[in-house]
């Protein structure tokens, strides 16, 4: 089976069974997105979700958490990882967001990388989410789910990942097709043991028919 025949039956899969996929941060607009995005990366959502409430209360904007001192941003997240970089990145993201953009997110991946803490993943998931344009973010459970089922094979990289997923996966499919990995990988495709007798892609699957033949 070729991985365009892998796509087109996942997503007809999908479609039926996560008709609707969406992030699993809560947020109320562009920039609390972002923030939450910086904050989950190697940390839970639901631990985000846990402590940004109490953190947009405090800075509800860019420019709110732009005025903020480390030390007052590190209080609110440093139950997550790696707290001290990431209150770095939140205070460096929010003055740069306030002077080259007047506070605003921008819509550009190259202007979102330009943002303190917001490496490619970051940028995509945005430009996906908010934004809702062609952009597939790859994290370990896209990267791992994709050359599980044969979407990719043998990816060195999160780049090589994207990249092979963008030629497959149709354009306007692409932002919920992102959803679908991430959450298929969170909950049935785990890493250390996939949850084969519960997922309707084994049909599909180079990695379980593989298995089975062993």
């Amino acid at each position: 089976m070729t991985a365009k025949e892998r796509v087109r039956q996942m997503i007809e899969w999908f479609e039926n069974a996560m008709p609707i996929a969406e992030t699993e941060l809560h947020y109320d607009n562009p920039f609390q997105l972002l923030v939450a995005v910086i904050l989950s990366a190697q940390c839970t959502d639901k631990r985000i979700n846990m402590i940004t409430p109490p953190l947009f209360e405090a800075f509800p904007d860019a420019r709110a958490l732009a005025a903020a001192s480390h030390e007052e941003i590190f209080e609110f997240i440093k139950s997550v990882s790696y707290p001290n970089n990431k209150a770095r990145n939140l205070s460096g993201m929010a003055r740069k967001l306030v002077e080259d953009f007047d506070g605003v997110v921008p819509s550009d991946i190259d202007s979102l990388m330009s943002l303190p803490g917001v490496g490619r993943k970051t940028a995509n998931v945005i430009l996906a989410v908010v934004f809702n344009k062609a952009a597939m973010a790859v994290d370990t459970h896209v990267f791992r789910v994709s050359e599980r089922i044969g979407l990719t094979t043998n990816s060195r990289n999160p780049l090589q990942t994207e990249q092979a997923l963008m030629k497959l996966i149709p354009a306007e499919i692409i932002p919920k097709a992102h959803h679908w990995l991430i959450l298929h990988g969170r909950y049935v495709c785990k890493a250390r043991k996939p949850d084969c007798l519960n997922c309707g892609l084994t049909g599909i699957c180079r990695h379980y028919q593989r298995e089975s033949k062993d």
